[in-house]
């Protein structure tokens, strides 16, 4: 059987929803700037929880026009849609379109049966206010909630299409039938590690000769009452600060936690024959990808393990000396930050011989599943150009012994790999070269 060389996996078009705007230039300029996106709260009541700040995507309304150019027809059928879609089904439909639109990719660009959507996500949370009023009418005037009232009196108050609203494989299933897409279709819920791990699935998926063009997302939200709550519970948040955007302090010596965030991207990914074909412009090629799982059983250092097996993989063959930049985690808790930290010199040695190393998240925070996603874009559109600098990193901690960008001056290089990580020891990482 003759041998037949895997296709190579281009990127074409990018889409974004970050609490710095929806514009993919200019989240790279203000990156660069040192902006941050890290304000008061509007969407979860202050002075309820530990903390009363966060990264939300305040640019991004639902209204129609934050999707992008689209004919008449089509803005028609989302925004009925948009009735089954909660905020962050909204956010990777809209970035979705975008990148499409950003590809130039037509529906007379592409088959159809070999275009498909592959799409990071983790659960979504409904919204109290979905069952306040049947909660209502089996509530007594103490307060007592009546549990044999809800079949009867209850649920009938309940919207029957709310669970569309929360679904996690919605954003693929909508983006898929707003265009008309009919290839390969998937879902991947890891948390943070959702992006890279779309991605990777992507490259595998056109690689195998299963489609043409993916258009590849992944969408996430912290700031919610509920998910919010959670957070707080059950993780490590930054302390309020007079000055909201010192909160989030990856690699710092002052870093106490991670800030709330929420945001979208996505990117079209194609074969270099098919993008060639159809003179489309060519952003970067994928390259590497890595993908692990490391649970807590594994001991204190599972972090570390699984960040450092995914580091490797990504990296490959490649000779560690053309690794333009790493793009790392950076949570800015003062755990993750020192195991990924040692991760990063394990597979590439200490600070002096490590590319350099950044992070969005002292500017966005964590915006959960959609996090890396935002920030492979980011560190994409900083290819050739300067990279932009860890926010907030004024002190490096001594355990983290990386190779930190703090300028402004450093070079991005010609490639890079994005790493992400949930707590629970789940990690991806992708490596993206310029396109030569």
């Amino acid at each position: 059987m003759e041998n037949v060389p895997s296709p190579r996996v281009v990127i074409t078009g990018v889409g974004v929803v970050t609490p710095l705007g929806n514009d993919p230039n200019k989240l790279i300029t203000d990156l660069r700037g040192r902006a941050s996106g890290v304000a008061a709260l509007t969407q979860v009541p202050r002075g309820v929880l530990s903390i009363d700040f966060g990264a939300e995507a305040s640019d991004f309304s639902g209204d129609i026009s934050d999707y992008g150019p689209m004919d008449k027809k089509l803005q028609r059928t989302i925004r009925k849609g948009s009735k089954v879609m909660c905020r962050e089904i909204e956010m990777g439909v809209a970035v979705a379109q975008l990148a499409l639109t950003d590809a130039g990719l037509t529906p007379e660009d592409r088959d159809r049966d070999r275009t498909g959507v592959l799409y990071g996500c983790d659960y979504i949370m409904s919204l109290p206010e979905e069952f306040a009023v049947g909660i209502g009418k089996c509530t007594d005037d103490e307060g007592n909630f009546d549990f044999t009232k809800w079949g009867d009196q209850g649920k009938p108050e309940i919207n029957p299409l709310w669970l569309l609203k929360y679904l996690p494989n919605m954003p693929a299933s909508h983006i898929a039938i707003y265009n008309d897409l009919r290839g390969p279709n998937n879902s991947i819920t890891v948390r943070e590690a959702s992006a890279g791990a779309a991605i990777a699935e992507a490259y595998s998926t056109i690689s195998r000769g299963h489609a043409d063009v993916l258009i590849v997302g992944s969408t996430g939200s912290r700031i919610h009452p509920l998910r919010s709550l959670h957070a707080d519970m059950q993780e490590t948040l930054a302390a309020n600060r007079s000055d909201p955007t010192k909160m989030s302090r990856p690699f710092d010596a002052q870093r106490d936690g991670s800030v709330l965030g929420e945001g979208a991207g996505a990117m079209v990914c194609e074969t270099l024959e098919h993008a060639q074909a159809r003179g489309a412009t060519i952003l970067g090629e994928i390259v590497g990808y890595g993908s692990s799982a490391v649970g807590p059983a594994f001991g204190k250092t599972f972090l570390q393990t699984a960040i450092r097996n995914v580091l490797r993989a990504a990296l490959g063959d490649e000779p560690a000396e053309n690794i333009g930049h790493i793009h790392a985690h950076g949570l800015g808790t003062v755990e993750c930050d020192a195991q990924e930290s040692a991760a990063i010199e394990a597979v590439f040695g200490s600070a002096d011989k490590q590319p350099p190393v950044t992070t969005a998240k002292g500017n966005l925070g964590n915006l959960g599943a959609g996090g890396g996603m935002v920030e492979t874009i980011a560190s994409l559109k900083a290819l050739g150009g300067e990279l932009f600098p860890i926010l907030n990193c004024d002190s490096l901690s001594d355990d983290c012994p990386i190779n930190a960008c703090v300028d402004g001056s450093t070079a991005a290089g010609s490639q890079f790999i994005n790493v992400n990580v949930t707590p629970q020891g789940q990690a991806s990482a992708v490596r993206i070269r310029s396109f030569s």
